[in-house]
């Protein structure tokens, strides 16, 4: 069987959490485009999916990568590629298909509850209420045009669905180092007491709850294989010569 080939449009300025955690939770070889210097995947052509990861950017910032990144997304969801967002990757995701991202009043840090809302492919094997870790200031405040919301909790939406692009704000991807990590970058937002409290809080009883939602990448992964599949049957059946009369 073919190995599927994903591009990794990397937000997170070059950390090194960022690229191992997402190797290891992707079944697939990824193709990693550092796309806060301008490194850009030529087309989709050759690719079967596009994830976008988190960064410490806003997706509304006057930066000179942050508007190719959005219309490269908006082109693959043309192309019918499936697209996968991952915090900041999730706004991204929401902008270039009609979206609005905001900044919040408040800053969500650490392990929280989400909600799931309705049922989804992405979602399966996923409890009703599900624990992630969470690190955000922005959130997407209005869903694209036909968009599904998929999971929410206090601090707004947390997944959503517009045709085979699917957008998370959680981090279903971190271990407990990349939390830790996380946390202590967050002092300016949250204050000491504020990291210190997330800090205590990441334990190996709330990491293993927390990797439930890593079925995500493996649920994408497999929508993707069978989409890809998919296409190669079609290919196949165009390509027959037609039987003669």
């Amino acid at each position: 069987m073919k190995r599927l080939r994903f591009a990794l449009l990397q937000a997170a300025h070059g950390n090194e959490n960022t690229t191992r955690n997402f190797r290891r939770e992707l079944d697939a070889d990824l193709v990693e485009f550092d796309v806060n210097n301008g490194e850009f995947p030529r087309s989709t052509d050759g690719f079967d999916a596009v994830v976008v990861t988190g960064s410490r950017a806003s997706v509304y910032w006057d930066e000179p990568w942050i508007d190719p990144l959005v219309e490269f997304v908006a082109d693959a969801a043309d192309a019918g590629l499936p697209v996968l967002g991952v915090c900041y990757g999730h706004q991204v995701v929401a902008e270039a298909l009609g979206g609005q991202v905001a900044g919040m009043d408040d800053f969500e840090l650490g392990y929280s509850e989400i909600d799931r809302v309705g049922d989804d492919p992405l979602f399966e094997g996923i409890n009703e209420q599900f624990t992630v870790f969470t690190s955000h200031g922005d959130s997407v405040v209005e869903l694209p045009p036909g968009a599904e919301l998929l999971a929410e909790n206090e601090y707004g939406v947390h997944a959503f669905q517009k045709g085979d692009c699917w957008g998370v704000q959680f981090h279903p991807e971190y271990d407990m180092e990349t939390a830790r990590d996380i946390a202590n970058d967050k002092r300016e937002q949250v204050g000491d007491d504020g990291v210190n409290a997330v800090l205590a809080d990441i334990t190996p009883e709330r990491f293993a709850a927390a990797c439930e939602a890593k079925q995500l990448f493996g649920n994408f992964t497999q929508y993707v294989r069978q989409q890809a599949a998919e296409q190669r049957d079609e290919r196949g059946a165009e390509s027959q010569p037609e039987a003669s009369a």
